[in-house]
């Protein structure tokens, strides 16, 4: 998986950070999120998408940090903890975007989410918060339009920029022999 990381870090640019705050003198907090994937077997892309426990629209996997994970584990624990998926995540983000993150009491935080594809090899029959969320896959123009985030969606439909597609990299032997 990290070949394939560091072929995407080429069509979005991971380093590449929103300004750390919102001008009104809040901080942006960091959270990890998977961007699940998989590849159909006539090479199309599929994104796979998931429910928000509280307002019910669609976003990808996320959480706060957790220290002993490090933000790759984090976003690959989310995605098991959300959707049920186990797979294999890239070591490196391919981006990056923010949103206003509701919380229960104490108004919202403006977030700064770094992107770790994770290239889905199965999803399982339960997971921790199966019955809170709805999941379901997409094309990536599809989860581009589902999601609120207008950052989130650029990146997904990014993933296709210059005709690149995590589904088209072919294996190293493949590429040995060309």
């Amino acid at each position: 998986m990290r070949r394939i990381a560091a072929l995407m870090s080429k069509v979005r640019n991971p380093k590449a950070r929103a300004p750390k705050g919102r001008g009104d003198g809040r901080k942006l907090r960091t959270q990890y999120a998977a961007l699940p994937f998989a590849c159909e077997p006539d090479g199309d892309l599929r994104i796979l998408l998931v429910t928000s426990r509280e307002t019910k629209r669609w976003v990808i996997p996320k959480g706060w940090p957790m220290k002993r994970l490090g933000p790759d584990g984090t976003a690959a624990r989310e995605a098991y903890e959300e959707a049920g998926l186990v797979g294999e995540v890239s070591g490196e983000p391919i981006g990056v975007y923010t949103y206003e993150k509701r919380l229960k009491r104490r108004g919202s935080v403006m977030c700064e989410v770094q992107v770790y594809p994770l290239r889905v090899e199965r999803q399982l029959d339960t997971w921790p918060e199966r019955a809170e969320r709805q999941v379901q896959w997409f094309s990536p123009a599809e989860a581009a339009e589902a999601v609120a985030e207008r950052e989130l969606g650029e990146l997904i439909l990014g993933l296709n920029d210059n005709g690149f597609s995590p589904c088209t990299i072919q294996p190293r032997e493949a590429l040995a022999e060309a």
